[in-house]
């Protein structure tokens, strides 16, 4: 009984995993956006969002952390 459960668990996550991934490619596909390299981009995927983004922020905490790394 136990081991007709784990060959089952085993089987399902296979298939599950198949399906993410053939799934994944035709959502890819579908878009024809791709982080491929080329002279345009660089690999580089441009987001539609409008939102600011904000990678470092001046704190106390960073100024202390740069002045030890040097």
């Amino acid at each position: 009984m136990q081991q007709s459960r784990r060959e089952f668990a085993k089987k399902t996550a296979m298939i599950t995993a198949g399906a993410a991934a053939i799934a994944g490619t035709s959502v890819l596909a579908a878009t024809g956006e791709s982080s491929y390299q080329d002279d345009s981009n660089n690999g580089v995927v441009k987001g539609s969002s409008r939102k600011k983004e904000i990678l470092y922020k001046k704190t106390a905490a960073w100024e202390e952390f740069y002045k030890n790394a040097k």
